[in-house]
This record gives structure tokens, sequence and C-alpha cells, in this order.
């Protein structure tokens, strides 16, 4: 919201300044009503627009798919009650009301003109309705109605210059530009920039409305004369276009000035840089854009026999699972148990090695500013904890491309990216193109199109429960169509426990506010930290009561979930569950509370 009104109202001055520096004083008045209009709607639609321009890195290929699984988290720990900052809800509700007030007002603004032309006399005239009211008043008006007094009329003390210049605001429909930026003053109440664009507009009217008479009598010094006289009449309400509004020099001037053809082409010309700039600096943003390169562990050119030979080693003891659709070939063995034909077929893949690789500089420093889709070593991460890491703390990066219907609303953006640091690459990526990381590798091989449209069937348990689809047709050969990355966590997770399902719970030496002291005794708690806050974190209890697989499910920020992870992995052994009598594998989960001194 704070970007859509810093955008929105820094546009909206550049637009009204240029209009009154450079438009005002020329006499080309009909364009100036549409600029007019249109100034207040396009800064109003640039917080919104976003254009990318593509800037190309070079990058391995080396693609990441992320999948967050969401933890139950039982009530296992403290009881800690959270603070609730109600100021949001209360500078909501308080805009609300106002603006609610004043679009009251406006309604009924509207009402008791529409009740004021119908309950007075109407007289057919030209194209507009004449309402003789009572009250003493100056020609005004509102839609297609003209207001004058009944006695003035009846009379004939009103000019035919009056009722001309009243039947321009009628023809030219006037009144429709003022309940636009009205109804735009109720909505954005707080923003005053709308009521110098009002009364731009409303002057612009009598330009335009002045203009007319000027053209139609003839007779310039007698019309300014006229104006002067009945200058100083009721004001009228503020919805009607009034005869004497802003009876200035300015008005007076206008009537005699002229604007050269060239003058007025090079003035509307020079709107084009003011809004390409507003767009430049609001709506586009560089993103970089990793140009694919394959790599090769080495520049030799490898024969069939030396492919085998890496492939071998990789799938090395790996049990191959896979059905093909195509022929209806199901395959349950060893690897070293398949032909050399059914290696080439099915598992002519072996990723490459992956070679470290720094980030640029310019997408790292948009990390730390935008609000982009990024994990460090697998798990998502603010721009605020990104600030924390030096550039040359990571040793690798990747990122993929995510299709609309693939987006979350907690990730709408169109492109991930993953950061590993030098640790955690040397010891998950580095060696990872040397054997395939599961004992067991389960596949459905199928066509494009099949595979495209019935995933869901292709993974049905009755089937071959696949981690990886393969398909297989020209011009669309690859793998990972589909990738089930909860196969290897299902295995990890196979021999952990949920607490409720054993006998014996672990426990801490001294119990559980033992451990809270250690936790309090040992977390450094950031100095940016104002207020209190609640950390959940979920970990495992291993059978020898070491911890392990430490998660920070929820944090607030400023690299405590770092100093989560940091202070419970270094936590003393606690005695573990068991369950049938024996020491087993237990996943914990207990909340944390921060109070800063």
């Amino acid at each position: 919201m704070i970007d859509f009104l810093l955008k929105s109202t820094i546009s909206l001055t550049v637009f009204l300044g240029f209009y009154h520096l450079v438009l005002e004083r020329e006499k080309m008045h009909q364009f100036n009503r549409f600029y007019l209009l249109f100034s207040i709607v396009i800064p109003l639609v640039i917080p919104f627009l976003t254009f990318e321009i593509i800037k190309i890195v070079p990058a391995v290929q080396n693609f990441e798919t992320i999948v967050e699984e969401p933890f139950l988290i039982p009530s296992i720990g403290i009881s800690i009650e959270e603070k609730i900052d109600y100021t949001p809800y209360i500078l909501s509700s308080l805009y609300g009301i106002i603006s609610f007030l004043l679009l009251v007002r406006f309604g009924k603004n509207i009402r008791k003109l529409i009740s004021k032309s119908n309950s007075n006399p109407n007289v057919k005239y030209k194209n507009a309705n004449l309402v003789l009211v009572e009250e003493e008043t100056l020609p005004h008006t509102f839609l297609n109605s003209i207001f004058i007094n009944f006695d003035d009329y009846n009379n004939r003390n009103i000019e035919d210059e009056l009722y001309s210049h009243e039947l321009v605001h009628v023809t030219q429909k006037h009144t429709l530009d003022i309940l636009f930026i009205e109804f735009l003053k109720a909505i954005f109440w707080f923003n005053p920039l709308f009521i110098f664009y009002k009364k731009a507009i409303q002057l612009n009217h009598e330009f335009l409305a002045d203009e007319e008479i000027v053209k139609t009598y003839n007779n310039v010094p007698f019309y300014q004369n006229l104006l002067l006289q009945k200058g100083n009449g009721n004001q009228t309400i503020y919805l009607a276009s009034n005869l004497n509004y802003l009876v200035t020099k300015k008005r007076l001037i206008m009537m005699t000035k002229s604007t050269t053809q060239k003058i007025a082409v090079l003035k509307k010309i020079a709107i084009v840089p003011i809004l390409a700039g507003l767009i430049y600096f609001f709506c586009v943003e560089v993103v970089a854009q990793e140009k694919t390169e394959a790599t090769t562990i080495s520049q030799k050119k490898y024969t069939p026999n030396d492919k085998d030979k890496i492939r071998d080693s990789y799938y090395s003891n790996v049990r191959i699972m896979l059905k093909d659709l195509r022929t209806n070939i199901i395959i349950n063995k060893m690897y070293e148990e398949l032909s050399l034909e059914e290696k080439r077929s099915y598992l002519s893949w072996v990723p490459n090695i992956i070679i470290e690789k720094e980030i640029p500089q310019p997408l790292f420093e948009r990390m730390k500013t935008k609000n982009m889709a990024v994990w460090i070593n697998g798990k998502t991460s603010s721009k605020e904890e990104i600030k924390k890491y030096k550039r040359t703390d990571f040793n690798y990066y990747t990122y993929s491309f995510v299709h609309k219907n693939a987006r979350s609303k907690r990730f709408p953006q169109e492109y991930q990216y993953t950061l590993y640091t030098k640790k955690y690459f040397d010891e998950n990526l580095k060696n990872s193109h040397l054997h395939f990381s599961n004992d067991t590798l389960k596949m459905v091989i199928s066509n494009y199109d099949r595979a495209t449209k019935k995933v869901s069937e292709l993974l049905n348990p009755k089937s071959v429960v696949a981690d990886t689809i393969v398909w297989q047709t020209k011009g669309k050969e690859g793998y990972n169509l589909y990738v089930n990355d909860s196969v290897e966590k299902k295995k990890e997770l196979s021999s952990i426990y949920a607490i409720n399902d054993i006998e014996i719970k672990p426990e801490f030496q001294g119990g559980i506010s033992e451990f809270y002291k250690y936790i309090g005794k040992n977390f450094k708690i950031p100095k940016e930290i104002a207020t209190d806050g609640k950390i959940f974190v979920q970990f495992v209890i291993e059978s020898d009561g070491k911890i392990s697989n430490v998660k920070v499910i929820k944090d607030i920020g400023f690299g405590t979930n770092e100093e989560t992870i940091r202070v419970i992995e270094n936590s003393p052994k606690w005695i573990p569950g068991k369950k049938d009598g024996k020491p087993v594998r237990v996943q914990y989960s207990l909340p944390i509370l921060i109070k800063p001194n």
C-alpha cells in the first residue's frame, strides 16, 4: 500500500506540475481537458504495472524444484500469549469510516441536485432543461439541467451569452468530469493533490465555455464586462458548473490569447518523455536470466564404453523399478542385472558435475531489496536474512521458472532462487554426480501427451509409485516431467516416530524447564528485535539422545532462524524415547518465547 501511495503521489505531482508550467497557458483547452483526466488515471495504474528487462548471464543448467511441506505443531512446551498490534486495524477502520461519510455526502449532493431539478418547473431549451428556482442564483449546470432564477427568466434579465455559456457545459458533459474527481476525492481524502486537480479541471471547463462564446458572438469586451458584473453572485452547490467560477485575470487574458499550431504540437509531444520517465523509474525491473550452458566433465569426447562406465558407477547397487507404459514392460531389478540395452534405453541420463558458481552482484543486491522467492540451503529466507550474508558466502546457486498455475499465494514470483553456502555445497552438491542419492529408483515411462495429461494416473499406488516420469517423443525427449520429491523424505522419516506413538517419551536431563534454561542462557537475541516474539522449532531426538534434523517452522526474522538451529544443534543429549522397550528416533516440536531486554 505504501508503495502504491508513493508512486501514485509522485506521478500525480509530476503530471499536475507539467500542466501548470507548460499546458495551462496555451489555448488548447480540449486537449488539456483529456490530459487532466488521463493524468489522474495513469498514476493510479502505474503502481500495478511491471515491465521486465531480461539481462542474460551465463549459467550451468542445473535446476531444482523446492517443495515445502506443512508441519503440525503438537502442543508441547509452555503456553505463550502473543501480543497483537491493533494499530493497523485502527487506521484501516478510521480510513473506512471517513471515506464512507464522504461518499454519503457525495451521494446526498447528487440527490439534492436531482431532487431540485424534479421539484421545480422545467422549460425545454435546445438540448438542455431550464430549471426555474425561487432563490436568487446565477445560472449553473448539472448534467443536462441549467438552474436559473424564476423571476430573471420571466423578466428576460439573462443575456443570451449566459445561456450559451451554460449550454457548452451541458453539450460537452463537463459534469461527468466533476463527478469523477469528486468520487476520487472521497476515496483519497487524505491526498490534497485531488483538490488542486479539481480546481484545474473546473477552470479548464470555463476556458472551454468562454472560447465558444467568443467564437459565437465575437464581442470580447462586452462578454468580459458581463462576467465581471455577474462575478459577485451567490455561490452554488460544489458539484455544478458555475458561471462565476474563478473570474480571474487568467480567464480574461485567455479570451484574447492565441497559440500557434507549432507550439501546441511541441508541448503535446513533451508529454511523451515525462510518461516514459515515470514508467521507467516505477515499472521497469531488470531481471537476471541465466543462459543455460551444458557443462561437461572434461573436454574429452567420450566413446560409448566411457559413457557406460560413468553410468555404471552412478547407478551401482541401486534397485531399478520401472514401468514402460508404451510397451507394458515392467522391470524390478538391481542395476547390475539389467542388460546393456536396457541400461542405454532407460538410464541414459547421468547428472553433470556441479561446478562452483558465484551469484552475479546485481542479482544478489536485488535479493536484498526486492520481495523475491529465495531459499538458502533449501530453507526459505527473507531479504532481511539475506542481508546477513555476503555474496562470497555462497559457492553456488540455482534458479527455476514457475508457471502461473504452479505459483502459490505465498510465492507468486515467476522465478525461485536457491543459494548454497560453501559448507552445504561441499557436503551435499559437490559429489552428487558420482552416485544416485537413493538406493531405489522408481520410474514410469510414457509418451509425452499421456505423461502430461495423466500424471495422477501414472502415480496411482496400484501401479508403480514413481519418483520420476520419463517421456520419449520426437522433439520432446528428456527427464523430470514430474519428480516426486516426497519419496526420499518419506523414506528418511519412515523410522521416526511421533511423540504420541511411543510408550516412553524423550526427556531432557532435568526436564523441559532445564532445556528452556539452556536455550535462555545460550540464545543470542539480535539487537534489532524490540518486542516479544515466538519461534516454533521442530527436530528429531535420535535413539542415542542426540538432536538432528532441526527445522525452524516459524521465526521472527533478524537471523533468529540460524540462531535457533545453532542453539538446538549444540544441545546436550536427551534421554531418548522408547517403543517396545527399545530406543527410537522421535520427532519433537516446541515453541520458544523471545523476550528482549
